[in-house]
């Protein structure tokens, strides 16, 4: 829901729309003037904990390796009640974590390593036993819940006050226990949110101290498609803690077992869920003395290399004097440092904390994983020191996400750390043998998602002037693993979420021009092609940049290879991506609303994916118009009302694979609805409050979305500099690039209604492009975007202004398209694309399946394939499909003038009509019914008449039935007058056309 004083645009109008949405009064009333200087006062944490965002809002530093937050549970202590540990709507907390990934999908996620529950009571059991948490765990109230950038503080229902605050790598804690109950701290070592394969606890009352580790990972381990595969360690995560005060007890447990007075213990959990998992498990806890004073400070360092290094990374970053809010307050002051990256002056109160919470979110990621001395444990599990010039490694890169949106807008603000995520990936990628992995959680490659997205990224962190990362090193890296095949590219282990190889495949790939779905080892072959054209794309623009031409022209046409899983029949709007086999046919039965051949999203969506190459898809649709069109009817709901989730057809605001979108119009010649929009989405899904976000946060993508949007600019393709232009939000914003280069966005007209672009100046200059140059972008400079509430549609929209593709033009604009019809007397045989075996042979009844229900047409009773009278007969043998189905699609005639289209058709599953919709080249279009009479009826019903007849039908099971079945001639008229160029129908699967001829 939104909240009371939510903003939203107004005046949206679109070819579709024409909405208005009143600002309410307290919003218009909340405009704060001036440049913001206290960014961390806008920054709400609790924003994406309910509704799918999967954030946390726990105590972290921007980019820390701990991130201290609570675990809340619904009663299983082998789940969480949140896919990343906390959820807002279960308050109900069981421990409060070291680490945390924000914003991922998985459930349970990944980390939530060592939660530490403060416990007011007799420790009387074996706290894993509490296999409901019913025990200890307590609730709380949100009213005393407090969280801001680098600290949380809670006091829960049991009467225990938490307070933390951290360092980069350590923490403070302080727990204050109500006077007179027993106090008491539970480490619960091997519950990370996974679960664990091992863990320990050492607690020496004599040093005050209690150490250990968990050897975890498994992140998405039990996912359905593929998870089980990631059922495995690759990292360990030690801890040092101290205390200020002694321990009155210590205790242990191992399992079930409580053992009082020790000090020692170990074991894991396993990664299993529910029955397998509960009640296995080792921690510890220690005591204290409440009647000597209520309080207890714990101070906390971990490490991923060793438990030497845990308590070096603790000396180094807090002192003895530090107490959570000394620490508490660098990490305000940090917090605002890199808030400050962008500043902004003038918008209301909610725009400021979603605008400020964003950024928060997108410098949550990457994490630091390397110590204070500079080592970090690799990707081969063995410990390494930094390489001269790195300053930090990171980890946790969810590299099918991050690359749309999240890694431009690092390299944009912080490109000191972009280089060193970018030596940090290969760094990792040498380790493990060369591959670069396309989800790293800390060190591990876990394979999940698809696509090869480090070459986006770390091609979009060179065009916008990274240069601190050994660049020739990590292109050669990644363009070996482009060009040689490697044989995990042959496993299936993980699909299809998890395949393990990064370029599934490969050699198939490069010999067919597109991944195939039935042996692409991938998780969706058309999605596979789609990101690996994006993937070639980048590679082949940073090779130019770096003067490696050879590579630039080898990998430059593999660009275009999106062309080749576009099918310009696939659907009546005028073409999809659509999965293909290896031997070339395409994959039906098809749905621009089905994932088949995609990851996580469907056609409908997918289609859009060609970033790079717009032009050619608008092409490929038929041309720019046309493929406006589309979009309007993408973002567009029938009644006219924006689309934001949950219909296939249209756009779906909460994932990545369509977050582009929204800017396409500017290379379409139509940027006013760019800015309508993007403004539109903005206002629409992302808010104040816990259900802030419109899905997975996905460690910083969707934050780093809106981050854009409200600056008015989008990266045109994720893999160079060039940003697309929208409406600013703010009247002003500084973008400060970290490197001494400033870029202000001034728009003074900007207000919740004023979302279209009047015009703009560029370094005091008029521009008339809907786009920004790199060298902007890398030099700095000053924009003036003056906006109102009407649309100007003519700014930008000549040809000259367009954005600007980087691909070669393709000679044939629309691919795939069927070749030419075959003259066979008087006529001319039509292509069709046959997506139904509907045909068997004597000797191979179960090859055949036309009606769904088994049976099939015998081929010794059918003419042989070739020509035969006005038309050409398919294949009758194997498995190639013989019969084309009318699903809605529309299917494609080598352009001319013709009388009539005479179709072998036949129905199944009884009698079926439709309306054929004829297209002519000058756009106009006529229309003729087609009734059809079922294939196994007496005599036609329609008048039809009997072209092919058959005396009996074989089934799958082995067996003929003797049934009489017949395909029907029936004809089309066609206006001669015209020439004519497709046709499409209402869907009418069960009607079956096995021939198609034109006649002149």
């Amino acid at each position: 829901m939104f909240s009371p004083r939510s903003w939203l645009a107004t005046a949206i109008t679109g070819a579709l729309i024409s909405a208005v949405v009143a600002v309410p009064a307290t919003a218009a009333s909340t405009l704060t003037p001036g440049k913001v200087t206290d960014p961390v006062a806008h920054v709400d944490p609790l924003i994406g904990s309910a509704g799918g965002g999967n954030t946390y809002p726990g105590a972290v530093l921007p980019f820390g390796m701990i991130s201290w937050s609570p675990t809340n549970t619904a009663g299983d202590q082998t789940n969480a009640a949140g896919a990343n540990g906390y959820s807002y709507n279960t308050p109900r907390v069981r421990g409060f974590a070291l680490t945390h990934v924000n914003g991922a999908g998985c459930h349970p996620g990944a980390a939530g390593d060592v939660p530490i529950m403060p416990f007011a009571g007799e420790v009387a059991s074996s706290p894993t036993a509490d296999t409901t948490d019913a025990i200890y765990a307590s609730t709380f109230s949100h009213d005393n819940e407090r969280a801001e950038p680098g600290r949380y503080t809670v006091t829960l229902d049991s009467g225990v006050k938490t307070d933390l605050s951290v360092t980069t790598r350590a923490g403070v804690g302080e727990f204050t226990f109500p006077q007179g109950k027993q106090a008491n701290l539970l480490f619960r070592v091997s519950n990370s949110l996974n679960g664990s394969e091992d863990a320990e606890i050492t607690i020496d009352p004599a040093t005050r101290t209690v150490t250990g580790s968990v050897l975890t990972g498994a992140f998405c381990g039990r996912r359905a498609n593929g998870g089980v595969n990631n059922r495995k360690s690759y990292y360990r995560l030690h801890f040092a803690a101290t205390f200020d005060r002694a321990f009155s007890g210590t205790g242990t447990w191992v399992n079930g077992e409580l053992r009082k007075d020790t000090t020692t213990a170990s074991g894991g959990e396993g990664y299993a869920t529910g029955a397998d998992r509960a009640g296995r498990g080792s921690g510890g806890y220690v005591s204290f003395d409440t009647a000597a004073g209520a309080a207890v400070r714990m101070k906390v360092g971990i490490s991923y290399t060793s438990l030497d290094a845990a308590r070096q990374n603790l000396a180094r970053e807090i002192s003895r004097r530090d107490d959570v809010a000394s620490v508490a307050a660098r990490a305000r002051r940090a917090w605002n440092d890199s808030l400050r990256s962008i500043e902004v002056a003038g918008g209301s109160a909610d725009q400021l904390t979603t605008f400020y919470t964003a950024m928060y979110h997108s410098y949550l990621q990457p994490n630091v994983t390397s110590d204070v001395a500079g080592t970090y444990l690799g990707s081969d599990q063995k410990v390494h020191r930094l390489p001269k010039g790195q300053k930090v490694q990171y980890g946790n890169f969810s590299g099918w996400d991050q690359y749309r949106a999240h890694t431009q807008l690092l390299a944009l603000l912080e490109p000191e750390v972009a280089g060193d995520y970018a030596q940090s990936l290969y760094n990792l990628a040498r380790q493990n043998g060369g591959v670069w992995d396309r989800w790293v959680h800390v060190n591990g490659p876990t394979h999940v998602m698809t696509g090869d997205p480090s070459a986006p990224a770390l091609a979009g962190f060179h065009a916008l002037g990274v240069r601190n990362f050994d660049v020739r090193g990590a292109f050669d890296s990644l363009y070996r693993q482009a060009t040689v095949p490697h044989e995990s590219g042959l496993s299936d282990k993980g699909c299809p979420g998890q395949c393990e190889g990064q370029r599934p495949n490969l050699a198939e790939y490069l010999r067919l021009q597109y991944a195939p779905q039935d042996t692409c080892h991938c998780w969706g072959g058309a999605a596979e092609t789609l990101e690996d054209a994006t993937a070639d794309f980048a590679l082949a623009d940073w090779a130019g940049r770096i003067g490696r031409d050879k590579e630039r022209a080898e990998l430059l046409p593999r660009a275009s290879w999106w062309r080749n899983t576009f099918n310009p029949s696939a659907g009546a709007e005028g073409g999809y991506q659509q999965a293909r086999k290896a031997d070339g046919s395409w994959l039906w039965p098809f749905s621009p609303t089905s994932d088949a051949g995609f990851a996580q999203g469907t056609s409908a969506t997918y289609t859009w994916m060609v970033q790079h190459d717009v032009s050619g898809l608008a092409a490929a649709m038929g041309g720019k118009e046309q493929a406006a069109r589309r979009l309007d009817t993408f973002f567009h709901r029938p009644d006219g009302s924006w689309a934001t989730g949950g219909d296939g057809f249209r756009y779906d605001p909460t994932n990545e694979p369509g977050i582009h979108v929204p800017w396409l119009y500017n290379a379409l010649g139509q940027p006013w609805k760019t800015q309508e929009t993007v403004r539109a989405m903005a206002s629409l899904v992302y808010r104040t409050g816990p259900s802030g976000l419109p899905g997975n946060d996905d460690l910083g993508t969707m934050s780093a979305w809106y981050v854009f949007a409200a600056l008015g600019m989008y990266p045109q393709t994720p893999s160079r500099a060039e940003m697309l232009l929208s409406s600013p939000m703010f009247p002003k914003a500084w973008i400060k690039r970290g490197n001494g280069r400033t870029i202000t966005v001034t728009a003074p007209q900007a207000a919740p209604d004023a979302i279209y672009v009047q015009d703009v100046k560029v370094n005091g200059r008029t521009h008339t492009r809907s786009w920004l140059p790199e060298s902007l972008l890398n030099r700095g400079g000053e924009v003036v975007v003056n906006v109102g509430a009407t649309a100007n549609e003519q700014w930008a929209t000549a040809a000259a202004d367009l954005p600007v593709d980087h691909v070669p033009a393709a000679p044939t604009p629309i691919p795939n398209l069927p070749a030419a019809c075959e003259p066979t007397g008087a006529a001319c045989a039509q292509q069709l694309q046959y997506d139904v075996d509907g045909v068997a042979t004597a000797g191979a009844k179960a090859q055949g399946n036309l009606d769904g229900k088994g049976w099939s047409f015998p081929a010794e009773q059918l003419p042989a394939p070739g020509p035969h009278e006005t038309y050409v007969i398919p294949d009758t043998k194997g498995t190639a499909g013989n019969f084309h189905s009318l699903r809605g699609q529309r299917t494609h005639l080598t352009p001319g003038r013709y009388q009539a289209l005479d179709l072998l058709v036949t129905a199944v599953n009884g009698d079926q009509q439709t309306e054929v919709t004829i297209a002519y080249a000058d756009g106009t279009t006529s229309t003729a019914p087609l009734k059809v009479t079922d294939w196994a009826a007496a005599s036609p019903r329609f008048g039809e008449q009997a072209a092919l007849t058959a005396d009996t039908r074989y089934n799958v099971n082995g067996t003929a039935d003797g049934r009489r079945v017949s395909i029907w001639r029936v004809s089309l008229p066609v206006d001669p007058a015209r020439e004519a160029v497709s046709f499409t129908s209402t869907a009418a699967p069960n009607i079956k056309v096995f021939a198609l001829s034109s006649r002149a």
